[in-house]
């Protein structure tokens, strides 16, 4: 690969990432009585707690389905970034990408 393209392929990669960080990735516990979005940056934009699904003493029943609802988005955001990583790269390894 020549440095031509190597800089196409960042330049690709570079606009892919962009539009990965725009995107937004929903997470979901419970059935989704929880449900957690996230940008492709890993920042959290969004949470939505389904008031019928919990009362008082649920409470640590909901904290639980926080943690997995977030776990669930931010899987999600790291997944579509290793999908953006090798269709860029057509699953080449370059040094010095990311």
């Amino acid at each position: 690969m020549n440095m031509r393209e190597i800089q196409k392929v960042q330049q690709k990669l570079m606009k892919m990432q962009e539009e990965l960080e725009a995107s937004t990735f929903s997470g979901t516990a419970g059935g989704g009585a929880v449900t957690i979005t996230m940008t492709g940056k890993f920042e959290i934009s969004d949470v939505k707690i389904d008031p019928e699904a919990f009362s008082a003493e649920d409470i640590v029943e909901l904290e639980v389905m926080i943690k997995a609802a977030a776990k669930d988005a931010f899987d999600k955001v790291s997944e579509a970034q290793q999908r953006l990583m090798s269709s860029a790269t057509g699953g080449l390894r370059i040094p010095g990408l990311f």
